[in-house]
């Protein structure tokens, strides 16, 4: 359920209409890595976490709704800073705050002519307001939206989605003075930093939570790393040494060609893994009872019940 507020959770405010940076801003309203598009990633992913991880779905569910104020700041945001554009030109002309902005009739039609050529839909379609579209006019799309229904994957898929959006507000930044819409943008910004922090907590109380999934990996595969350019070998922490968090190390295939032909397609290694592959087969056979009971020792007996009113 839920209950609009109608002030803003950060008071954004706007020095003067900027057309061409409320184009730009539409990448946070209705592009791939914007606020509505984290906000139904996360609402998803809560469902199929509900019973799993009670704590789990409260937590999305917090973070999902919190990305619906953030939507609702950007869009007020794009709304300012089209001021005078809308379909109360004529009478928004006549007020003298905006004719301080403006500095008059030639102002004005600049405005509006920079408004159309930053995006004609504003001028045509919206009647100069927001739109979930992008900043080059491609309509939102649930395409955005990833929910694999394992929540370690999708935690993870979130620390990335979190990740791109702190960068596409950062980027925003540079392409604005307006000191105001820089303390919103900030504001926006650091939110996306704390929920990346908050994801990343959560993934961490799930044990196991790695791998993802159920399945353990094939250990007669997981430790080879390839060379898979010509030239010099570039060696690093990604193909030599420890690999992390397994208490195995690296093994370097410096001739993967001569390597795949020795051991005819990888099927024959060099060394015997029967006792491995046993143990990883044991654990498959764990991971997927605990997996199951997970879910099973969450779902109530008999009529299934979303709320419970009487707690609440």
């Amino acid at each position: 359920m839920f209950h609009h507020v109608k002030d803003l959770q950060f008071n954004a405010r706007v020095s003067k209409p900027d057309p061409r940076f409320a184009n730009l801003l539409l990448e946070q309203f209705g592009g791939e890595n914007g606020e509505l598009a984290a906000a139904m990633q996360y609402f998803t992913q809560a469902f199929g976490a509900k019973n799993p991880y009670p704590d789990k779905y409260d937590m999305l569910m917090d973070i999902a709704t919190e990305e619906l104020s953030h939507l609702e700041i950007v869009g007020a945001t794009i709304q300012m800073l089209l001021k005078g554009v809308n379909g109360e030109l004529k009478d928004a002309a006549d007020q003298s705050e905006i004719m301080q902005v403006m500095n008059g009739k030639g102002a004005k039609e600049s405005i509006i002519h920079e408004a159309l050529t930053a995006n004609p839909q504003f001028g045509i379609i919206t009647g100069g307001g927001p739109t979930l579209r992008n900043s080059q006019g491609i309509p939102w799309c649930a395409s955005y939206v990833n929910s694999n229904g394992d929540l370690t994957v999708d935690l993870r898929t979130n620390l990335a989605s979190e990740s791109r959006a702190k960068l596409v507000y950062e980027h925003l930044m540079k392409f604005t003075d307006d000191p105001y819409i820089h303390e919103t943008l900030s504001f926006l910004m650091t939110r996306e930093v704390t929920h990346y922090k908050m994801f990343e907590a959560a993934l961490n109380s799930i044990e196991s939570n790695f791998p993802p999934g159920v399945l353990q990996a094939d250990p007669r595969f997981t430790q080879l790393a390839f060379n898979m350019s010509n030239g010099t070998s570039i060696r690093g922490p990604w193909n030599e040494g420890e690999i992390p968090g397994m208490g195995k190390d690296f093994i370097y295939v410096e001739d993967p060609i001569s390597y795949v032909k020795e051991t005819n397609g990888l099927t024959e290694q060099p060394e015997n893994m029967d006792k491995e592959l046993a143990a990883a087969e044991k654990m498959d056979k764990k991971m997927s009872q605990v997996k199951s009971e997970e879910v099973k020792s969450a779902d109530p007996k008999g009529v299934a019940q979303w709320s419970d009113y009487s707690e609440n």
